[in-house]
């Protein structure tokens, strides 16, 4: 947030959050350590310091110009430092000299820790999500924790060491239920009790990240430890939720932590960023079984900002995780993920009709599923926040009862990829999926599949436990491209002369359902992300087949033109705007043909360069929140001289109160004082307090001119507001001035800009549906209803032993299941104009309350 207030002292004070008094405190911490006068500390070290306050503040906004300029500091710095080293003979110069090459070569250590870091979690996590899947249906007599393939190795059909749980069908279902609802229970209490930040898929937040929106603990250790601990139980309780999103979290936790581990990457977030984007490429690598995909996927979905060295690091970084989890070989076949196949037929030229019209269906599901998830979401953030447990249980035991009598719902969804993709010769069957007698049966189960599952991602994306979407979706396009491509084999074999077939050979199979299942998933996978390029890549490293790369491309295609017809930007992106980030996409392109003044604030808090007293100061920043100030001459000429940033501006305070004799009406100098300004830093004095301070000291002045950015990014107010746009997305600044002549006119952020943007397009397509809040509260009342009559019956069944809550009319709310955490008000469904700017005290976009 940036300075707008009129008149902030006429405020009332505000009492200091808790994280603003933890960053004073290391403030304060901070300040006492220099010693020595102005000479004591170079312009280097002081600039450490800052940064280094700067680490613990959360919910900021990077400036990316302000960083690059940081660093180039540091640089000059370095090169001062080493000057002459290389002349040096002896010990010092040989161990400056490999003090050199190891901080050259400190950005390829950390991609290759990181990379064999992701390998071998991703290996560990596919072996222990196979047997928790399996366990639900039966065990392993030989070894009870080898799963269904390793047991019956080398027999497709089944062995007689994999044992049922039962003969007894009703029992079977039983135990699949309990399991399935014990593994959400775990995941969701684990989520909610260590680290909540490891709930969803974690693409959008970290989209912002890259970006350069500070959220601590979303990348920490604990929420690295929590994500792979709870997602292979998320994955295996059958919900409808993927663990390829998720993977992409694990991996960027796993890069953030071991980096900070190098003093490079703990004190430069340019160079975090860097780590961080190679680190979103090695986790669709390890998802996928596709590095080259994967570093795509990075560029054309994650980084806003991905320069060539990026990429080579990326490239890099996917290649050492694939090499490991290959060598791990969690599935004993040398395959990386369980759904690879491998195509060695063609296709012909009339199944283009057929790709295309798996296109228009991929589109029409992306658009579909984003829409009524956005609407679920909006109903789980008003109504359900309290019950996240209790709501992911109940998901998990309500999908378990959907799912078990259907052959394809029933086993895990990578499994039924990899059925469905399969061609049918060479022995291999699935309960009957390749018998031409069983044709129209397995169509109808897989349309029943396809329309369970879409409705089972809308409701299941987002709870909070580890959730990704891109497996379900690729599930659902799976299954209906295998159920199409089952009707276009059987129109060939009942016309087999008819001239539309006239390609094919006779005698010999023509059409080859698994891939219309292939390419159904891919169609799917990019209408949920509006990704084009990478899906393509991805599909291609799957199959290995060369074959399919135009097949691919004309679906994904024409998904792009479908889902392009209902609005831009995936799932990722409007998660993103239903959060509340301020985050600028770079693939929207604007014609807003409005000059920046119409955007802009024009009541902004400045300070004066001369005239401010020490307290007046102080009392700004205790009344405001605001993250900068710009420097004027005066409030009547208001002549711009530059900007200062509120971290700066406190950690100048606190060193010149720790180490100085300065009144409290001392005047503040933000340009050169006269020569009889104390400098700061001061001479350091024996600690006294402020008030004796300004009880024995005269008048006196305080020189904060060093700390100042005397060349601030400004504009005119007639620039066109996209360009405006394009300086936030391309140099990433927090704050852009305006300035007429020299004069200050105003300021402009990110908030302002997407403002702007929500309004207008709000104008242009209003699509708030009048009824929908009254169709939520109906909904929440129904729900209310049957959870009482639940209730009343258990407790009569159990004869009053049993009580799951207060009696009819209680609803959720005194339920017996609730947790004392729970008892915290509801988080509100942000509005289009709620964006998160850096200090919100009580955020509406994300939950707060229990961030770690």
């Amino acid at each position: 947030m940036t300075s707008r207030s009129p008149n902030p002292l006429a405020q009332n004070p505000r009492r200091p959050s808790l994280p603003e008094r933890a960053i004073s405190r290391r403030l304060s911490v901070l300040s006492t350590r220099t010693n020595g006068g102005p000479t004591g500390n170079t312009e280097h070290e002081l600039t450490e310091e800052i940064a280094e306050i700067k680490r613990y503040e959360d919910f900021t906004t990077i400036d990316w110009v302000q960083d690059a300029a940081q660093e180039q500091l540091r640089r000059r710095a370095r090169r001062k430092q080493n000057a002459g080293v290389f002349e040096l003979k002896g010990s010092l110069g040989w161990r400056r000299r490999l003090e050199d090459t190891y901080d050259a070569g400190q950005a390829w250590i950390v991609v290759t820790l990181v990379g064999a870091a992701i390998g071998l979690n991703a290996g560990f996590l596919n072996i222990i999500t196979e047997w928790l899947s399996d366990i639900k249906l039966g065990y392993c007599t030989t070894a009870f924790y080898l799963n269904e393939n390793f047991c019956c190795w080398g027999d497709e059909k089944g062995c007689p060491e994999w044992h049922r749980w039962s003969s007894f069908w009703p029992f079977n279902y039983l135990l699949y239920f309990l399991f399935s609802t014990i593994f959400a229970l775990t995941s969701a209490s684990l989520v909610k009790a260590f680290a909540p930040y490891a709930a969803g898929s974690g693409i959008s937040e970290i989209k912002c990240i890259i970006a350069g929106f500070v959220m601590k603990g979303f990348l920490g250790f604990r929420t690295l430890l929590i994500k792979s601990i709870c997602l292979p139980l998320a994955i295996a309780s059958g919900l409808s939720v993927g663990k390829e999103g998720p993977s992409v979290h694990y991996a960027v936790c796993t890069g953030n932590v071991i980096s900070r581990f190098f003093g490079k990457y703990k004190r430069n977030a340019s160079k975090t960023r860097e780590i961080l984007s190679a680190c979103a490429a090695a986790g669709v690598a390890v998802a996928f079984g596709s590095p080259i995909g994967g570093v795509l996927f990075s560029l054309e979905e994650m980084s806003s900002y991905f320069p060539l060295k990026t990429m080579w690091r990326s490239y890099f970084c996917a290649l050492v995780a694939t090499a490991v989890l290959a060598a791990m070989n969690p599935f004993w076949t040398g395959q990386l993920v369980m759904f690879e196949v491998r195509y060695d037929r063609s296709w012909h030229f009339f199944e283009i009709i057929f790709f295309i019209f798996l296109g228009i269906f991929g589109g029409l599901y992306g658009a579909f599923v984003m829409k009524w998830n956005l609407r679920a979401q909006a109903f789980r953030k008003k109504y359900l926040t309290k019950y996240a447990v209790l709501e992911a249980t109940l998901l998990a035991a309500g999908t378990a009862i959907l799912c078990f009598p259907n052959m394809f719902l029933r086993i895990d969804m990578t499994e039924s990829m990899e059925i469905l993709f399969l061609e049918c010769e060479a022995g291999r069957d699935y309960d009957g999926l390749c018998e031409a007698k069983n044709r129209w049966r397995m169509a109808l189960s897989l349309a029943f599949a396809t329309i369970m599952r879409t409705f089972l991602v809308i409701i299941s994306y987002g709870c909070k436990v580890p959730a990704g979407i891109f497996v379900p979706s690729m599930a659902v396009g799976a299954s209906f491209g295998r159920m199409v491509g089952i009707v276009v084999q059987a129109l060939h074999e009942a016309f087999p002369q008819a001239r539309f077939f006239a390609a094919c050979q006779p005698d010999f199979p023509c059409i080859t359902p698994g891939t219309y299942a292939f390419l159904g998933a891919a169609a799917a996978l990019s209408g949920i992300m509006h990704i084009t390029v990478s899906v393509v890549v991805i599909m291609f490293e799957l199959t290995g087949a060369l074959t399919y790369i135009l097949p691919t491309m004309i679906v994904v295609g024409v998904t792009k033109a479908v889902s392009d017809r209902f609005g831009k930007g995936g799932i990722a992106d409007r998660m993103i705007w239903f959060n509340g980030f301020p985050f600028l996409d770079n693939k929207e392109e604007h014609t807003f043909g409005v000059p920046v003044s119409q955007v802009m604030t024009s009541e902004v808090t400045s300070l004066p360069s001369s005239g401010f007293t020490l307290r007046a100061v102080e009392e700004l920043l205790a009344q405001s929140k605001y993250q900068g100030f710009p420097v004027i001459e005066d409030r009547t000429s208001k002549i711009l001289l530059g900007y200062i940033g509120r971290t700066e501006l406190r950690y100048a305070i606190d060193r010149t109160k720790k180490e100085g004799f300065v009144a409290s009406n001392a005047k503040c100098f933000f340009t050169q004082p006269p020569s009889t300004a104390i400098q700061t830093p001061s001479v350091v004095a024996p600690p006294v307090t402020f008030d004796a301070i300004e009880d024995a000291s005269g008048q006196q002045s305080v020189d904060f001119s060093r700390f100042i950015d005397p060349t601030p990014l400004s504009v005119h107010p007639r620039l066109p507001l996209e360009t405006v746009m394009e300086l936030f997305k391309k140099m990433g600044p927090r704050v852009i001035l305006v300035e007429y002549r020299g004069r200050l006119t105003g300021l402009v952020t990110v908030k302002d800009c997407l403002k702007y943007q929500f309004k207008v397009e709000a104008q242009d397509t209003s699509t708030h549906d009048p009824t929908l809040d009254l169709r939520q509260e109906k909904l929440w009342g129904l729900m209310n209803r049957g959870a009482d009559w639940l209730a009343d019956k258990v407790l009569s069944v159990s004869g009053g032993r049993i009580k799951l809550s207060g009696g009819r009319g209680s609803g959720f709310g005194t339920s017996g299941l609730n947790d004392p955490r729970d008892q915290l008000s509801p988080i509100l469904t942000p509005s289009r104009h709620d964006i998160l700017e850096g200090n919100e005290d009580m955020d509406t976009g994300v939950e707060l309350q229990a961030r770690t």
